[in-house]
Order: structure tokens, then C-alpha cells, then sequence
């Protein structure tokens, strides 16, 4: 049987992507691929990372979550909705890649931004999400998509989880008694202090800082073996990413 790997954000680094998938992880046709989201906005690559994916997906299992860097890439494409903010935060890398690109180019990666999953629940009750999600009844349940790949709230409350409370008891957080685990990225590990991805309760962090000093990880969802590319800034060495 193959693996299912879940796949920390990228953040635009293609060399380091293309180095941990092929040269590292070796993924096969019997793989299935869960990619966490935040494909754009840091190193150079971020266009071609998307296009790099949607080939991916032609010849592997591939399920690709939104995270809220490919949505705000994704409206600035669509509609050209840029921010200050945005254009700070890794948004120039999105900006100049897709100024290279053809419009039918564009149009294919317009697809994929549109088609890509606020979130995925697989036959083992697991989730996956960029971000979280914040409704006490789960994700179905949810009454704005932005949550699933902006919410910190969810991985917060991990952090400062009392270790003591039982998952039985009345004040054990309903959020993590809906799924068997939940995969997220979104909010680096390397906050604090970690470059691996981290488990806090049933939640396990794949987000390991690539748009800054870290490296794109790739977790093993159920033997939990990890594999990292090198760190992606040492791959770019003439960029700052989000640094």
C-alpha cells in the first residue's frame, strides 16, 4: 500500500519542493499527496510551484488545500485586488512570476486556485485544513470559508492546551473531539523554537517556516515519519523570501 503524505506549506520554493518529493520522499503512483496549502508568496518560484502542481496532479494522487496566500493570489489574478500588506508579504514573488506567464497560462492556474479544498476529511475521520476552523460542530458547519485558511485560533488553543483535562471531561475543547487528527500548516513551527512538525493534542503542525529559515516537510500521516528538502533560503541564496 503507499504512503499519504501531508505537505507543509511551500511559499513559492519549487527547487526545495522537486528536491523533497523526487530526491528524498520518492513518491510513488500508490502515494496519495496532501498538500496543506500556501503554494505562493515568498521565494521566486511561486507561479511556477502552481504550475509544477498541476502537472503533479496529472500523474499522482494529489489533494490540494487552499491556503490564504494562493487566495489572495488568486484574487489579485482574478479580480487584481492587491494590498500593501500583501505585496509585503511574499505577494511581489506572485506579482512578478505570473507577470511572466501567458494568458492561457493564467487561465489554467486560475482552475486550480478555484478547485483547490477549503478542507478534507479522509475514510479515517482525519482532517485536513490550511488553518482550522472555529464552529464547535466542525467544518461542515462553518458559516464563512475564510476560516479554514486564516483561523489561528485553533492551533492557539493546542499550544496552551491544560495537558491535565481529560478528553472526556466537560471542559476538554469540543474542536478536538470531532476528528481522529488534524493536519494543518498556516502558523510556522519555527515560533517556537521547532523545525520539525510539531503534535499538540490530536494536531499535528506541518508548517515548518519554509518562506523564512526553514524547510518544506513532508509528513507520513500514519507512521508519522518525516522528511524534510533543505532549508529553502539556502536554495535562493541571492533572495530574502519573507525574511
Amino acid at each position: 500500500m503507499g504512503r499519504t503524505l501531508a505537505i507543509g506549506d511551500i511559499h513559492g520554493g519549487l527547487k526545495a519542493l522537486k528536491q523533497l518529493l523526487h530526491d528524498i520522499v520518492k513518491i510513488t503512483a500508490e502515494d496519495t499527496i496532501i498538500f496543506l496549502g500556501d503554494y505562493v508568496d515568498g521565494w521566486s518560484e511561486s507561479a511556477q510551484v502552481v504550475s509544477y502542481l498541476i502537472e503533479l496532479g496529472k500523474e499522482f494522487d494529489c489533494i490540494f488545500m487552499r491556503g490564504n496566500h494562493d487566495d489572495l493570489t488568486h484574487q489579485y489574478l482574478k479580480n487584481g485586488t492587491m494590498t500593501d500588506r500583501w505585496v509585503m508579504h511574499g505577494g511581489q514573488s506572485s506579482i512578478d512570476g505570473y507577470a511572466k506567464l501567458s494568458s492561457e497560462e493564467i487561465e489554467q492556474h486560475l482552475r486550480f486556485f478555484s478547485e483547490m479544498q477549503n478542507y478534507y476529511v479522509d475514510d479515517q475521520n482525519r482532517l485536513f485544513v490550511h488553518a482550522g476552523f472555529t464552529n464547535l460542530h466542525g467544518p461542515e458547519s462553518e458559516y464563512y470559508d475564510t476560516g479554514f485558511y486564516w483561523d489561528r485560533t485553533l492551533w492557539e488553543m493546542a499550544l496552551a492546551l491544560d495537558t491535565s483535562i481529560e478528553e472526556t471531561s466537560d471542559l476538554y475543547p469540543k474542536r478536538l473531539q470531532i476528528f481522529k487528527e488534524i493536519f494543518i500548516g498556516h502558523t510556522p513551527v519555527t515560533r517556537i523554537g521547532e523545525t520539525f512538525p510539531v503534535n499538540k493534542a490530536n494536531i499535528w503542525n506541518v508548517d515548518t517556516g519554509a518562506a523564512f529559515k526553514g524547510s518544506i516537510s513532508a509528513l507520513e500521516v500514519n507512521t508519522k515519519e518525516v522528511w524534510q528538502s533543505d532549508p529553502v533560503y539556502t536554495l535562493y541564496p541571492n533572495e530574502n523570501g519573507r525574511n
